[in-house]
């Protein structure tokens, strides 16, 4: 079992964060281990086809026998809704005895695989190389594996979130913790984390508790380490509709729901248009375009950039979602 010690100050400072890089992180249990998770089958079999140029070798190494992780690879978030570009970052900058020690904490009792032997070493050198190999392929992996999912896995994860915060205000802590796992309970300002592999308690001691709602842990994962801050990552609520196909509408129902001038003007930005353009296209006023595009711009349907005196409009992801693909021919 671990613990936090939690004081009153702690718990005015519990917060939450979204953490990219320890979503793609945690998705190596489940693409090691397909039992582990029959939710997450549908993305395993589609991430399996691209991995072909990666060290998968590398990439598998990193989850132990008994699925616990190294403590580095999961920073906690340093804001909110930090970048994978800046969590990655801050493991790049991982000093080498700190690599060392939550390799082998992680893989105790058993030897690092061969990928990553070279950092039992003490040649900071060696370890320092394995550090970097892996924060190689930890980023071609995101490419392939989450980030094409990272918008819709971050509407999940905020959602919970906004959840949770309600629980809190509603109940307070017991009521918090008693929703998120049957492995989690409180009592007399102590958290538990039932049925751990590692046992230790830590105190707060000022430091707050980060809690991190997760789509691929399955259970509580706390720090291996008793030197890290209290941090829970925590399966998030939601996910058994992750990767569902998102329906698309037709033709009639977006019309529907926008009218037909937005929607007619949603489905021409898939490339970067400015406004004069749009404007000569629809054969109308720049002005009655500017009207639409402020409000789909509103909604989050498009994005826009400025290209020197032009600002360029285009569908954003979630405009994508609501067209849907083309049809064919």
């Amino acid at each position: 079992m671990i613990s936090f010690g939690l004081g009153v100050e702690d718990l005015a400072d519990t917060r939450f964060a979204v953490s990219p890089l320890g979503e793609t992180v945690f998705s190596l249990r489940v693409l090691r281990e397909p039992g582990l998770s029959a939710l997450h089958l549908p993305w395993r079999r589609s991430v399996l086809g691209r991995l072909g140029g990666l060290d998968t070798a590398l990439l598998l190494s990193l989850v132990a026998q008994r699925r616990t992780l190294p403590d580095f690879l999961t920073p906690p978030p340093a804001s909110f809704d930090p970048s994978f570009e800046e969590e990655l970052g801050a493991v790049r900058a991982t000093p080498p005895d700190l690599v060392r020690r939550d390799l082998l904490a992680a893989h105790a009792p058993d030897p690092l695989p061969a990928p990553i032997e070279d950092a039992y070493r003490a040649d900071d050198a060696k370890v320092i190389a394995v550090r970097d190999a892996i924060c190689e392929v930890l980023e071609a992996y995101w490419e392939i594996a989450i980030r094409p999912m990272w918008p819709r896995m971050r509407l999940l994860l905020e959602a919970d979130m906004t959840y949770r915060a309600r629980q809190l205000a509603v109940g307070g802590a017991r009521r918090l913790f008693a929703g998120m796992h049957p492995n989690l309970h409180w009592h007399e300002g102590v958290l538990h984390v039932d049925r751990m592999i590692h046992s230790h308690h830590v105190e707060a001691r000022g430091r707050g508790l980060l809690l991190v709602p997760s789509v691929f842990v399955h259970k509580p994962a706390p720090p291996v380490s008793p030197q890290e801050a209290p941090l829970l990552v925590y399966p998030s609520r939601g996910v058994a509709t992750m990767w569902t196909p998102v329906p698309t509408a037709d033709a009639s129902t977006l019309d529907a729901l926008l009218g037909a001038p937005r929607a007619r003007l949603l489905r021409v930005l898939d490339e970067p248009l400015p406004t004069i353009e749009i404007a000569r296209r629809f054969r109308v006023t720049p002005s009655a375009v500017s009207q639409h595009l402020r409000v789909l711009h509103g909604a989050g349907l498009l994005t826009r950039a400025r290209d020197g005196r032009l600002v360029l409009y285009r569908r954003s992801p979630l405009g994508d979602r609501l067209v849907g693909p083309e049809p064919p021919g």
